[in-house]
């Protein structure tokens, strides 16, 4: 069912719509009733029923008195009486002979139904509506920090607008009761509004709020629980559970509620199995009692300064605890053990193809890797650059000197090769040699060495 509110571009998860949007009521599918006559055609001088139900934020559900015979569909907008006068905008859930089913169900006669319909909420009615749901989050920030500055234990959950915007309730969980007079003076100052406070339980705001347990499910009470029956610690003991508060509270704080869905069948299956067994006698030494298997009818013992547990059947035990009682001991329970059957595991064979060429996702766990050798290779070649260039910093004699260019020599001193048509003459010399014949070096060592030497000043200057 998609309500007339419920869009997807809000921004905001999908409150169980199929519509994927949210109808600012808590979800579309919140304590939801099959209308399974829906189908149905109704003889043709049936009356309708004129109360209908129409539900608000959160789980709240009323009646109220459709006294103009308005045609109204599950879903659509209404505007209602409000309790303390003013109109209240909601969603109608149940219509027809559904709404007197209910009503029996919840013990409510025809009587005390007194609110009436005023009419279908037009476009300014449902803007208002909007405008006021969207100043439940801020107005209950600002009611917290006005109830720490008074220094109240009390813990402001949530806060429900009136659909006219001229009445706010204020919903909070306290240990004890509270002295709130100073507060609601403050917060009609604040916010102009008519205020109610209305306390309820941690249950109850788990319910309110909503929220994932520990399942993976949504949580019961804001789904489809109604009314919260007592959740003691004997339940997690019947059960074989941890007594482990963090394991068996759920988020409201106070034990789960589904400690108590399966307590019934254990309770059936624990009336085979003998209480407080402790330990029994033998004659090698006494046993002492280690956990049970309620509905494999199993019990565990072991001896002392033992590991081993001996598992023995219920009817066993019984027998056992009846010969100890006239003075009888057996000799070794060991001889009386059970034998567990314990069922092999079956390597799975995929029952498909590998047809697009990928490998498994375990291909890189049954290869050893590479990455130690490789990496060890690069710090060797590393360390080798490192060594040499370290080696010519240190002896700069061996390092390439940079070419010097020789001073031109007056014409006169300049010698001409004769043999220019000789092999190894000028003829054939390279260009950027630095060499006069042909490339090759020249036989005086000295003339190379004089071209090559720079003139140092010999004559100091005078003072």
């Amino acid at each position: 069912m998609g309500c007339g509110s419920c869009s997807t571009g809000g921004g905001c998860a999908p409150a169980g719509c199929k519509s994927n949007g949210s109808c600012l009521t808590g979800g579309c599918g919140k304590m939801e009733v099959y209308d399974w006559l829906s189908n149905l055609d109704m003889p043709s001088n049936y009356k309708p029923f004129p109360i209908i139900e129409v539900k608000f934020k959160g789980a709240r559900k009323e009646f109220f008195v459709n006294h103009d015979n308005i045609y109204l569909e599950i879903g659509e907008l209404v505007a209602v009486e409000g309790p303390t006068g003013g109109y209240d905008i909601g969603h109608v859930s149940l219509t027809g002979e559904l709404v007197r089913m209910q009503m029996k169900r919840r013990k409510t006669n025809a009587d005390q139904v007194t609110r009436k319909v005023y009419r279908k909420a037009t476009e300014a009615d449902v803007e208002k509506w909007k405008v006021a749901k969207s100043m439940e989050w801020e107005t209950m920030h600002k009611a917290r920090t006005l109830a720490l500055d008074l220094r109240l234990s009390m813990k402001i959950s949530d806060v429900d607008y009136q659909g006219d915007k001229t009445k706010a309730t204020f919903f909070y969980t306290a240990e004890g009761r509270v002295d709130f007079r100073e507060l609601i003076k403050k917060m009609a100052e604040a916010f102009r509004i008519r205020i109610e406070m209305r306390q309820i339980g941690m249950r109850q705001e788990a319910g309110r709020l909503g929220g994932i347990g520990s399942c993976g499910r949504e949580l019961c009470c804001s789904t489809w629980l109604t009314n919260f029956k007592t959740v003691s610690t004997a339940a997690a003991r019947y059960q074989n559970l941890s007594l482990n508060t963090l394991k068996l509270a759920g988020q409201c704080g106070k034990l789960k509620c589904c400690l108590n869905y399966e307590l019934d069948t254990y309770l059936d299956a624990l009336k085979d199995i003998p209480d407080r067994v402790d330990s029994l006698q033998t004659e090698i030494g006494v046993a002492r009692h280690q956990k049970t298997d309620i509905f494999k009818k199993l019990m565990w013992f072991s001896y002392p300064n033992t590991e081993d547990w001996i598992p023995l059947k219920v009817d066993r035990v019984k027998e056992i605890m009846a010969m100890n009682k006239k003075g009888q001991k057996p000799v070794n329970l060991k001889e009386e053990a059970v034998e567990l059957v314990t069922t092999a595991v079956l390597d799975k064979i995929p029952d498909y193809e590998n047809v697009v060429g990928q490998d498994s996702l375990t291909r890189l766990d049954d290869k050893p890797r590479n990455k130690g050798n490789k990496n060890n290779r690069n710090n060797q070649n590393r360390n080798k650059n490192n060594a040499e260039r370290n080696d010519k910093t240190a002896r700069p004699d061996k390092q390439p000197k940079p070419a010097q260019q020789t001073k031109n020599r007056p014409e006169g001193n300049k010698k001409e090769n004769v043999n220019a048509g000789q092999p190894g003459g000028n003829a054939g010399a390279q260009p950027g040699t630095g060499q006069a014949n042909g490339g090759q070096p020249s036989g005086n060592r000295n003339n190379r060495n004089r071209n090559n030497r720079r003139k140092k000043p010999t004559d100091k200057p005078t003072k």
